[in-house]
């Protein structure tokens, strides 16, 4: 997922390769960290976020406190990736971060996956039907499906995973010379999507699923809703603002 949140960058100049395509490149030496020392670098920052939203709510169920943790790390992590292609867009100085987005897309991938892991084992208990919101209900004597949005939410998030996962495996070098470029690119053209659909699916479980319903006792207010409205939108901002100045950058010479 070398080219997370940038797909629509290509290159940042006619006589510079694109950082992303090779660690071997000139924006890699001016980066001064390894492959290696970036992966270990995010994976330390990963672990750091789950442990932080794992810590602010000590009033949670201990296997939803968890899974929560693990989901909103893979969030911050997806939307570091998104951020830095746009960002040197803006801000020229920042295109030595550039190399980074292949691990911090790649490590989304994964925490998302332990996300979905604790999910379907802690919850769901690898049932289809619970997966998809449906429950016994006793007093009825069969199985009903009780939140709506439960599953359709389970499923976007599902295939945000799957699509995160395609990105993770074919960002590299490898990969990017087996498939040529113009596959490749299409392929990671995907990264936003993925944004959108990990935005829907934590955006239900953060303002739907854990309201007042008749027949359950809801947890406090998340109190991630409100930085995840307004990290969600900055990106969104950030993407725009980079590709308006690449078209205005762009049109005097088609003209």
């Amino acid at each position: 997922m070398s080219r997370t949140g940038s797909g629509k960058m290509q290159h940042h100049a006619a006589r510079s390769p694109d950082p992303t395509n090779s660690d071997r490149g000139p924006l890699s030496r001016r980066a001064r960290t390894s492959p290696l020392g970036r992966h270990l670098i995010v994976a330390v920052l990963a672990t750091a976020l789950v442990w932080s939203f794992w810590a602010t709510r000590p009033t949670w169920s201990s296997d939803m406190r968890l899974w929560k943790a693990v989901g909103d790390a893979a969030f911050v992590l997806l939307l570091i990736a998104l951020s830095l292609g746009p960002a040197a867009r803006l801000y020229r100085p920042l295109t030595r971060l550039l190399p980074w987005r292949r691990q911090f897309g790649i490590w989304f991938a994964l925490v998302a996956t332990l996300h979905g892991v604790l999910v379907v084992n802690g919850w769901a208990r690898w049932s289809l039907r619970r997966f998809l919101g449906y429950e016994f209900v006793p007093q009825l004597g069969r199985e009903v499906r009780l939140e709506p949005g439960f599953g359709l939410a389970n499923l976007v998030g599902l295939t945000a995973l799957l699509l995160s996962l395609v990105l993770a495996a074919t960002s590299s070098d490898r990969m990017l010379r087996r498939l040529g470029a113009p596959a490749w690119k299409w392929v990671h053209h995907s990264a936003l999507f993925v944004f959108y659909l990990s935005m829907l699916h934590a955006g239900y479980f953060l303002f739907v699923h854990y309201t007042a319903s008749f027949h359950k006792q809801v947890p406090p207010a998340d109190w991630f809703r409100f930085p995840f409205v307004v990290l969600g939108v900055a990106v969104l901002l950030l993407q725009l603002t980079a590709f308006v100045k690449t078209i205005s950058r762009t049109r005097p010479a088609a003209a």
